[in-house]
């Protein structure tokens, strides 16, 4: 087996992240195209592994370690200048601030860097290519019947716009509220959900965002649901006329890809990847916090169903064209063959 390992992926945090979600999305692809491996914990039996103490006695050839932390790009230093082992050391940056000093000399060491998005490689002091991210759409598309899907998952009826992921002051979830606060009174057949978890330190945030809903009466038109499991996710797409994201703050953010995937045009705002993933016939682009702004945006949506329509089937056509998962891997592989050879 040993023989077969070009590229190695690293993932040392136990905790689920956007970094683990980000190799166990993309492995499988790439392993059908390069002999790829994952090393470290956290990651699901079905992807291809090597235990990490197992990773400083593989068999003496070149390899590439593909980190994507600075803890990884520190072992992956360490493995070629401390156990001499053949590697290139490849880092994917997602990262919209300013680097440490520390960071930067790690970043300074590697062989080659990848952005996931223009606005991640203007941070970068390095030679970079930039590379999005992009999800399998086989498992996204329009549901079949969609006023039976709603039913069969006990949503109202009407229009359904959607705000998904963790409840903070980060994602902007106060923002999405405080716009459906004051987009949703003058449309009664409008219903917004607001899906999520809140982690630990955010749950007082989340009891103030329900207590500002009831406040405003609309405690059966905004809807908290529970965090549901990855394989689930598709079909509260479906579900929606309208997607938001409303991020103060994103690294990249797949969530506007899945929503368009599924036909569904999105407002999101202009941070993260956003603004290279929406384009002005698919969705909408407003500045981070502003809620009037974003409630403009809806209602501009809400009050022209056929553009709404019109702009869910261009996020489509824009999903197949830019952002699919196999494109993602070929460019990544295509940077692993330049290291290898």
């Amino acid at each position: 087996m040993d023989k077969e390992i070009d590229v190695i992926a690293p993932n040392l945090k136990r905790r689920l992240s956007g970094v683990t979600a980000t190799i166990v999305r993309l492995v499988p692809a790439q392993a059908r195209k390069i002999g790829i491996v994952t090393t470290g914990p956290g990651l699901p039996d079905s992807l291809p592994h090597v235990p990490l103490w197992r990773v400083p006695f593989l068999s003496r050839r070149r390899r590439v370690w593909h980190a994507r932390r600075n803890v990884e790009m520190l072992l992956g230093l360490a493995l070629k200048h401390l156990w001499f082992m053949d590697l290139k050391l490849l880092f994917t940056s997602a990262s919209q601030r300013k680097h440490s000093g520390y960071t930067k000399w790690l970043i300074g060491r590697m062989d080659a860097v990848v952005a996931t998005s223009a606005r991640t490689a203007e941070y970068l002091s390095v030679p970079n290519r930039v590379i999005h991210h992009g999800i399998d759409i086989s498992g996204f598309d329009r549901a079949e019947n969609r006023t039976a899907l709603r039913a069969s998952m006990n949503l109202p009826r009407g229009v359904v716009i959607g705000c998904y992921g963790r409840v903070r002051h980060q994602k902007g979830t106060d923002a999405f509220v405080d716009a459906m606060i004051e987009v949703l009174p003058s449309r009664p057949k409008v219903s917004a959900l607001v899906m999520g978890r809140a982690t630990e330190g955010h749950s007082e945030f989340l009891t103030k965002l329900k207590r500002k809903v009831g406040q405003a009466g609309l405690e059966h038109r905004i809807l908290f649901m529970p965090e549901v499991s990855v394989d689930s996710m598709a079909d509260w797409y479906r579900v929606l006329d309208l997607y938001v994201a409303p991020q103060r703050w994103e690294g990249f953010g797949l969530t506007p890809i899945e929503a368009m995937a599924c036909h569904v045009p999105v407002v999101a705002t202009r941070v993260g990847a956003f603004e290279e993933i929406v384009t002005p016939e698919s969705g909408k682009l407003v500045d981070p916090g502003d809620v009037a702004g974003m409630a403009e945006a809806v209602a501009a949506y809400l009050d022209d169903p056929q553009a709404m329509a019109a702009a869910g089937e261009a996020a489509r056509r824009n999903v197949e064209e830019r952002f699919q998962i196999d494109d993602e891997a070929d460019a990544l592989i295509e940077v692993y063959r330049g290291l290898l050879a």
